[in-house]
């Protein structure tokens, strides 16, 4: 009995092998091409999956074309937005499409499960764009088109970033105030990391001094007493001017242990149309978000939000306790349409204060290249919806993706505007490093509108400049008042920033003269007239706590005794500074040159336990053969 028994088993083991071979030897690939009907044009994008089969679909390229692993019987459905969807049954393996527009579909649909889903179907509740079928072909032509840059390792044509003029020297004795709002956001420094490793010189509106700098940790003193925010200073000699002085400030946010941040609503805001398909666009949002998913506790919730043509919710606000539910819904994603940002961002700022949790930290996380281009999608436009939605108290992460169609400039604007910070993934360590090691300071708030203004004593300065921070100035009448926005810190972020100094007698081509002035009398005030500080400045710093809306005021006086014995954390962010200013061709880097950069760079590498300082030295030495 027990020798029959066996016998079967295995007769029923060989049968279900035999049965799945069978299975595997009718899969093969099919490929052809889908087209408007109407005129033959590819229809680049083209959502192409098999039914039945979750995350089993593909996209066609710039020429039309599709590849699918798919069974003779199976189904295969082709979906995209503002054409009519098609299904057809796999009998060979080549299958040409020919697609029909249907306007009534055109802003009804939104890309999820790896195909269309249409709004009653999938029963969200999101919001459309009221567009022409015209101005949806034409956003779409452009928008994914460009989708296919990566085919292109040099495609950066369309890359968008502001510009902006570089900061001058002022005189104390006429200017004496500084004012700008701290930046926290790093987003510069990896999408300069990414032009260098492609072998190109990042354009120079790409380099943000200030985020190159404010890449790395220093060691600066924590904050013990009330205030989340502690101030730090120290003075040498400025490596690239060996005439002038160089001021360090920094500024280190209170640290707290990731078991301790209050509960998290936080809302994945994450873009689907065509431009963000690729490896380096959506897949590696996909992974980059299982990496933040991995730390939610039981008391966070996520909610995911998507966009293309237009906006809906793909998973309601969901326990972090629930990893793989959350997982599930990201694997399902897939990339095709134009890109209704604006009513994304409104949809998710409507997710996130119906989920708003009373002292938790609610955040929306956006992931994009930033290539909106239906609906609210100029600069100004996102700049007015955001500065509107972050009176509700819930804060913006904003996280770029991809190349060659990266729109800097707008996500730059989301980040200064509502609340936020700002970060470039270029890759998986990156990813690890903004949303693992740095999680409590990406996501949770300890400090806003946090500003500094420096007053400068002209009895010892005779002029001044503020490396980097262009994009952050402030007027002086903006330190006190407290309408005014301004940059949040995170927990355990650190800020720092270089001021240029030139001293009281010491000659310079950078400090102008202007004539007298013919309908007024003016005096230049005597050296006796000061009064007898010996402080070369002082540092005054107002904060908000994240749910406030009167801010303190805490200061820092420095003493400059003309002395060179700087720390090592302040030797290493020079040569940062000194890097970026050649990356920009400052008109104030001197003589120095990326040798000079790496030789500065060697002397600091104290402080380097995750590497960043090394590599950056070996991005340095690829530069050297880049700029030629």
């Amino acid at each position: 009995m027990r020798t029959n028994s066996k016998k079967a088993m295995m007769l029923f083991l060989f049968s279900v092998v035999i049965s799945l071979c069978s299975v595997y030897a009718q899969t093969m690939k099919v490929q052809g091409i889908v087209t408007d009907a109407n005129n033959g044009s590819p229809l680049v994008g083209c959502n192409v999956t098999i039914e039945g089969k979750s995350g089993s679909g593909t996209v066609c390229d710039i020429d039309g074309k599709y590849t699918i692993m798919a069974a003779k019987g199976e189904i295969l459905r082709f979906s995209y937005i503002g054409y009519k969807q098609q299904k057809i049954e796999v009998k060979s393996g080549v299958l040409n499409v020919a697609m029909y527009p249907d306007e009534a579909l055109a802003l009804e649909e939104v890309i999820v499960e790896a195909g269309i889903i249409s709004r009653d179907k999938a029963g969200f509740t999101g919001t459309v764009s009221a567009l022409s079928q015209r101005e949806v072909k034409a956003a779409r032509k452009v928008d994914l088109v460009q989708a296919l840059g990566h085919i292109d390792p040099s495609f950066t044509t369309n890359e968008e970033y502001n510009t902006f003029k570089e900061n001058r020297f002022r005189t104390a004795l006429d200017e004496p105030l500084s004012t700008f709002s701290i930046d926290v956001d790093v987003a510069s420094y990896s999408n300069m990391r990414r032009y260098i490793n492609q072998g190109q010189m990042p354009q120079a509106d790409a380099i943000r001094v200030e985020e190159l700098i404010n890449y790395f940790s220093y060691d600066y003193e924590k904050p013990t007493g009330k205030d989340p925010v502690k101030i730090s200073a120290e003075v040498g000699n400025c490596p690239w001017n060996e005439k002038h002085r160089l001021v360090r400030i920094g500024l280190k946010a209170r640290e707290v242990a990731d078991d301790n941040l209050p509960a998290s609503n936080l809302v994945f805001l994450i873009d689907v149309s065509g431009s963000m398909y690729g490896p380096t666009r959506l897949e590696l949002v996909k992974s980059s978000l299982k990496l933040l998913i991995n730390n939610l506790r039981e008391k966070d919730r996520v909610a995911i939000v998507v966009y293309s043509g237009s906006a809906g919710e793909v998973l309601p606000s969901t326990s972090g306790s629930d990893k793989q539910k959350i997982r599930e819904a990201l694997d399902k994603l897939t990339a095709g349409g134009s890109t209704a940002g604006g009513a994304g961002i409104q949809l998710a700022y409507k997710i996130a204060k119906k989920n708003f949790i009373e002292k938790g930290n609610n955040r929306i996380i956006l992931c994009s290249d930033g290539d909106f281009n239906v609906g609210v999608s100029s600069k100004e436009g996102l700049e007015s919806l955001i500065e509107q939605e972050r009176k509700s108290g819930v804060f913006l992460t904003v996280l770029g993706y991809g190349m060659g169609n990266y729109k800097d400039n707008r996500m730059q604007v989301l980040a200064e505007k509502g609340n936020g910070n700002h970060a470039y993934i270029d890759n998986m360590q990156e990813a690890n490093k903004v949303l693992v090691s740095e999680f409590g300071g990406t996501i949770h708030t300890v400090a806003k509108d946090v500003k500094l203004q420096i007053e400068f004593n002209p009895a010892f300065t005779q002029a001044y400049r503020l490396v980097g921070y262009e994009s952050r100035l402030l007027n002086k009448e903006d330190f006190n008042d407290d309408t005014k926005d301004a940059g949040e810190m995170g927990a355990g972020h650190a800020v720092t920033a270089f001021y240029e100094v030139v001293p009281v007698g010491v000659e310079s081509n950078f400090v102008g003269s202007v004539d007298d002035l013919k309908y007024q009398k003016t005096t230049k005030k005597a050296k006796a007239t000061f009064s007898d500080s010996n402080e070369l400045l002082t540092i005054k710093l107002r904060y908000k706590q994240p749910d406030g809306t009167t801010s303190k005021k805490i200061e820092l006086p420095l003493i400059d005794k003309g002395k060179n014995n700087v720390s090592s954390d302040f030797r290493f962010a020079a040569s940062v500074a000194m890097y970026g200013q050649l990356l920009k061709k400052s008109d104030f880097k001197g003589n120095v040159t990326y040798e000079d950069v790496i030789a500065l760079a060697k002397t600091a590498l104290n402080n380097d336990e995750q590497g960043y300082r090394r590599e950056f030295i070996r991005l340095v030495e690829a530069t050297k053969g880049l700029d030629k």
